[in-house]
């Protein structure tokens, strides 16, 4: 089957969305290096990852699971920039900017996974 990633408009999202998240992230202290900012890069970056990945899969099939996972990697991100925010690392006008993009993230996702589902009914 194989989609095309690039052409994706939730891939070409979440790919400003990661540009976001590694500036943002610069503002952590140093010891946060090996814990909230490798943590909150890492599910951003998996986000754009598994979209990657799963559009190589030969069927919707396939491709969903990796949405699914990339919907999980987004949900994970939005925890952690909440996390961020509680420990007064992210103020409220960056976490708003965040969450709003992650949010979109998440809601394209779920119709992308919607859309495969019922094309596959």
């Amino acid at each position: 089957m194989g989609h095309n990633f690039k052409q994706l408009k939730v891939w070409q999202i979440v790919m400003d969305h990661v540009v976001k998240i590694y500036n943002e992230a610069q503002c952590l202290p140093e010891k946060e290096k090996f814990g909230l900012y490798a943590q909150l890069t890492r599910s951003a970056v998996s986000i754009a990852s598994n979209i990657a990945e799963g559009s190589g899969r030969k069927t919707d099939k396939d491709f969903g699971n990796f949405l699914n996972m990339a919907l999980a990697s987004a949900f994970e991100n939005e925890t952690q920039i909440m996390i961020c925010e509680r420990i007064n690392y992210f103020d409220e006008k960056i976490t708003e900017g965040l969450l709003n993009s992650v949010v979109e993230i998440q809601r394209m996702l779920n119709g992308l996974i919607s859309k495969l589902n019922n094309d596959n009914k």
